[in-house]
């Protein structure tokens, strides 16, 4: 499968989806795409497992080390998140 970007790859699995919830496919059809429909959703999932860990090679604490913390837009910039 050629390299794809995740918009487009969403945008795709949407296509997928409406196209089997229709049921007008043959089976034949029905089970190629949505093969094609998993190898996308894994592609997906790799993109954003890779995202992920760019944010959080980025993410560092006031000395310049790198901190892991969960991104919250309702907490306080310099408070660190509380997982639990």
């Amino acid at each position: 499968m050629a390299p794809v970007k995740f918009e487009q790859a969403l945008a795709r699995l949407e296509t997928i989806v409406s196209e089997l919830e229709k049921g007008d496919l043959s089976l034949d059809d029905s089970l190629r795409i949505f093969e094609e429909g998993i190898k996308l959703s894994k592609a997906c999932l790799k993109m954003l497992d890779d995202a992920e860990r760019k944010v959080e090679i980025l993410i560092q604490d006031k000395d310049g080390r790198k901190r892991l913390r969960a991104l919250s837009l309702e907490e306080d910039e310099d408070e660190p998140a509380h997982f639990t």
